[in-house]
């Protein structure tokens, strides 16, 4: 199984761990991951807050950049696929925007080319035997899974399982022989980009969040989104000062999980690089 590859800003900054974790994880189970080559940012918020033809160009020249490796790209970062899904969707849906970038560039090529979560490979392509077969280890560990919101929203642009309960990251999770809480907040927004403008409103919505992850029973919290990890992680000396409550809930990504279930090493896996320490739960469940 071969897939074109595109970590996107975030995994190589402040994400590193999650691209770390996302290729050990990969190459435990047989999935080559090849990066895009020359890829660039896909835009993010400030290029379709400001100009329609920016917001699909520059998705569409890393799908043209995608396609030179595989038929299917693979985005881990959630902000990252929503842009990928919205270009897609805007390119066959606007005539003008095509014209505009066909100037640009042969965007006939790119017309079919699939973009898919890492989450979804797994679980179909993948499969969840396969999964379970890979376990080495029993963490017994209890999992709020957390999707965000740009991962399954809007659904008719996502493609991404349900929109207001997801279970793929559960499954694989599970799979991995985890167990993963039932909790209504899978899909609450963190606040995003909010954190830097309007941090007070992040604050709110992260200890909402974390409230009730501690309420459902959870260890820790899964995410998929680099965003979404930095708030839930970061903010939570801010929310100790604010209310009065230390929740002291690591923060890992779905792969980093997937990968100390395989055996993987924690170091491969850029363990312990969050701000909330995870070196005394982790210990408890015998993994160093």
């Amino acid at each position: 199984m071969k897939y074109a590859y595109y970590p996107g800003c975030s995994l190589h900054a402040t994400a590193v761990d999650y691209d770390e974790s996302t290729l050990a994880v990969a190459g435990a189970l047989g999935v080559e991951l090849v990066e895009v080559p020359d890829w660039s940012c896909c835009g993010s918020t400030p290029a379709h807050s400001t100009d329609e033809l920016l917001a699909a160009a520059l998705p569409a020249k890393n799908l043209l950049a995608a396609r030179t490796v595989a038929e299917e790209a693979v985005v881990c970062c959630s902000a990252c696929f929503s842009r990928f899904k919205f270009a897609q969707k805007h390119i066959e849906e606007k005539e003008h925007l095509r014209a505009q970038l066909a100037e640009m560039m042969p965007i006939e090529d790119i017309r079919g080319m699939k973009v898919r979560h890492l989450i979804d490979v797994l679980v179909k392509d993948v499969g969840l035997e396969k999964v379970a077969e890979a376990k080495k280890r029993d963490l017994d560990l209890k999992v709020a899974c957390y999707y965000g919101c740009l991962l399954t929203r809007p659904p008719k642009v996502t493609e991404f399982d349900d929109a207001e309960d997801p279970q793929s990251m559960d499954e694989l999770l599970t799979a991995a022989g985890m167990e993963t809480v039932p909790w209504p907040f899978k899909t609450e927004c963190c606040g995003a980009t909010f954190s830097l403008t309007r941090t007070e409103i992040v604050l709110r919505l992260t200890a909402e969040i974390l409230e009730m992850a501690k309420q459902a029973g959870a260890d820790c919290i899964s995410v998929a989104c680099p965003l979404c990890h930095a708030n839930l992680d970061m903010r939570q000396s801010d929310i100790a000062k604010k209310i009065g409550i230390d929740y002291g809930m690591p923060i890992f990504y779905f792969t980093q999980l997937l990968g100390m279930a395989f055996g993987l090493a924690p170091d491969d896996l850029g363990i312990g690089r969050g701000l909330v320490d995870c070196k005394e739960l982790l210990a408890a469940k015998g993994v160093e």
